[in-house]
């Protein structure tokens, strides 16, 4: 039995939580950098391996190791290039799963560890962006790699009975797509995240964060969480945690502050009464065989994996039925958004910006 089959039966409770897996929720629900972080908190070989295939790694595999081998050397080479960094001959012959072992400790040779690892987040990103620009396939056939990874495995957690109420998946269509771009200052079709877009209902709010971090063990790992696009403003993360066991941990986490715990909605568009958590991902998706061989010559050495840009909603029944009333429903927010598009294009943004175009009274900013 493989380690997926082994836990998707059930939930992991809260007050079963580790100290990885808050510092990981804590992350995707600020919208935080791994680049920032002092150290990895795993404390075990299962936490890595279960780690590596959310990654889309197989630390069983022999190509895949070479593969990891490949960018640890890529990053030992830029530090060595770049900054003339020391690196211990032990950290240097480590494994990739021992580096993430030792990012976990104390003292010199743990934070050499994890300024490799740094470095290999993101040049393993950089070689999976080049690839797919690489590859010769249309955004739909892209989509629908990540949508048949998405849907098997929420599919099994549906089919397993877990909390969800709800799940909806969809793409973005052009027309929602250009008005949008319309509404923001930002015109460019690259700013926007949610082309394709995810959306989880919870029995209960207690049921989200369980939710949250099977997910992060199963579909997309906690460092591809984009930096700066997430938003909770459903309930106090460090409120939740203190009313378990799991207290004494809050100390010990790498940020911590309950005045850090809600990241409001800045959508000039959503009403004040409008709650919501989401996040975007950028998925790493393995390729099939098929379209790896389309891909031109020296493109093998940039692995084969690709990474998604998609957004994730989440929200408990409670919540979700609160925010489909009145000025929070998605049918008045889509009004002042149009409203507010056709106002800039016949009237221009000078007066916008001047104030005398209110996109509506019970509407403000980022509190």
């Amino acid at each position: 039995m493989t380690d997926t089959s082994r836990d998707a039966e059930r939930l992991e409770p809260l007050e079963e939580f580790s100290l990885a897996d808050l510092e990981s929720l804590r992350l995707i629900l600020r919208g935080d950098s791994v680049i920032d972080w002092r150290r990895l908190d795993f404390t075990a070989q299962e936490q890595v391996h279960e780690f590596l295939r959310a990654q889309e790694l197989r630390p069983e595999s022999a190509p895949d190791r070479a593969r990891m081998e490949h960018v640890k050397s890529e990053a030992i080479g830029y530090l060595r290039r770049q900054f003339d960094y020391p690196i211990p001959r032990p950290v240097e012959r480590a494994t990739v799963p021992e580096l993430m072992l030792l990012a976990a400790g104390r003292g010199h040779r743990a934070m050499c560890a994890c300024t490799i690892l740094k470095c290999m987040h993101i040049i393993h990103h950089l070689d999976g962006r080049e690839l797919l620009f690489l590859l010769p396939m249309s955004n739909q056939e892209v989509f629908h790699i990540v949508e048949e990874k998405v849907y098997r495995v929420i599919g099994g957690m549906l089919a397993g009975s877990f909390p969800i109420v709800e799940f909806v998946g969809g793409r973005k269509n052009k027309d929602s797509l250009i008005t949008k771009l319309m509404s923001k200052q930002e015109t460019i079709a690259a700013q926007i995240f949610d082309k394709l877009r995810f959306r989880i209902v919870t029995r209960s709010r207690d049921d989200i964060l369980p939710v949250l971090q099977y997910l992060t063990r199963r579909l997309f790992p906690f460092n591809y969480i984009v930096p700066g696009q997430s938003t909770n403003s459903v309930f106090s993360f460090h409120g939740a945690i203190e009313k378990t066991p799991l207290k004494p941990l809050l100390a010990q986490m790498q940020t911590h502050g309950e005045s850090e715990d809600f990241t409001l909605n800045d959508n000039q568009f959503s009403a004040d009464s409008y709650r919501i958590i989401h996040f975007v991902v950028d998925m790493p998706v393995r390729l099939p065989k098929r379209i790896l061989d389309k891909a031109p010559p020296g493109a093998a050495q940039l692995g084969d994996i690709i990474f998604v840009i998609c957004e994730f909603q989440i929200v408990d029944r409670d919540t979700e039925t609160h925010n489909e009333i009145g000025d929070a429903s998605h049918s008045a927010y889509k009004e002042r958004q149009k409203k507010a598009v056709m106002r800039r294009l016949q009237l221009g943004g000078s007066q916008e910006s001047q104030g005398r175009i209110p996109v509506a009274p019970d509407v403000r900013r980022k509190r």
